[in-house]
Formats: C-alpha cells, structure tokens, sequence
C-alpha cells in the first residue's frame, strides 16, 4: 500500500474516530441531563413515600398529627425563597423560621423523613441549586458555584456531589462542556 493510500485511510479513520467520539460526548451529555432528572425525581419519589408511610403513622398517633404540614410549611419557605440557603442557614435556623423547637426539628425529620435530619435536607436542595448553577453559569468557579449554592465550603460541595451524582463538580461541568 503506498503512504497515500495509507495516509487517506489513516485520515479516514480519524474522521470515523471523531464522530464517534462526538456520538459518546453526546449520549454522556443525555445520560448526565438523565442523571438530573433521576435524581430529583428519586428524591421526591423517596420523599413522596416517606408522607405516605407518615400518614399512616398520624392516623395511628394522634400527636404527629401536624407533621404533613410542617413539612409543607418547611418546603413552601424554602421553595420561595431559596436565598435563605447560605452557609450559615442550618436545622437551628430553620427551627427558628418555623418557630418551633430544634429537638422537635430532629424528631420531625428522623421519624417522617428520608433525609434522616434537617442539615441533610438543606444540603440536598442546596446539592440541586448547585448542579443548577453549573448548568446555567458555565464560568462560574467551582469555589463562586459552592458559596452561591450556600455550602459552608468547597469540599463540603465535592462531598456531596460526589454522593449524589458519583463525579466532582469539574467533572460535572467537563461533561457538561463537553456535549456542547
């Protein structure tokens, strides 16, 4: 085979490497917004059987009685205003926004929630304005993404990530440059 015949199948062949690197760049790019998708609707499906199985329990416990709509209270503040979400803002804060006790906070979550506790609950809406963020500001640091999302810092940020969504917020956003 002479080299140009060699040389236009090696070109070829880089052409047909090309496209099927796009073709995986793009089905990651699904996979990712898929990822998102799942993710919410997993934390709102747990969730969703979480109310049911605490309804059970109401109907069994006259005193949790008002449980459904504390959590209601808890997501319709929070849903309104997510700027509350700053580092600071934790389970004490988010009991004096409700006016009532932390210890009544702790048992609210441990027994009606998946989430197990408040501060994981916040850390999760904050996880999702976060992934959010990173969508929306491409040129946004991963430090400027963590402090506007209200983590406490930037490792606490790739924890949480990584549990979620199983990659680093900069492996996140290289997938997500990478199908545009």
């Amino acid at each position: 085979m002479s080299q140009t015949e060699e040389l236009k199948r090696l070109k070829e062949l880089v052409e047909q490497l090309k496209e099927e690197n796009q073709q995986l760049v793009n089905r990651n790019m699904q996979l990712s917004d898929q990822l998102c998708m799942w993710y919410e609707l997993r934390q709102r499906a747990n969730w969703l059987k979480e109310e049911m199985l605490s309804d059970q329990r109401r109907m069994q416990r006259a005193d949790l009685a008002d449980d459904g709509e504390l959590f209601a209270a808890i997501e319709a503040r929070l849903e309104q205003d997510m700027s509350i979400l700053t580092p600071d803002f934790d389970a004490v804060a988010l009991a004096e926004m409700l006016g009532i006790s932390q210890a009544r906070l702790t048992k609210l979550f441990r027994q009606n929630s998946i989430y197990k506790s408040a501060d994981n609950y916040l850390d999760s809406l904050r996880l999702i304005r976060a992934i959010q963020i990173i969508r929306e500001h491409p040129e946004y640091g991963i430090a400027a993404v963590s402090e506007d999302a209200g983590f406490n810092s930037v490792r606490t940020f790739q924890r949480r990530m990584m549990e979620a969504v199983g990659m680093t917020p900069v492996e996140f956003r290289m997938m997500l440059e990478k199908g545009k």
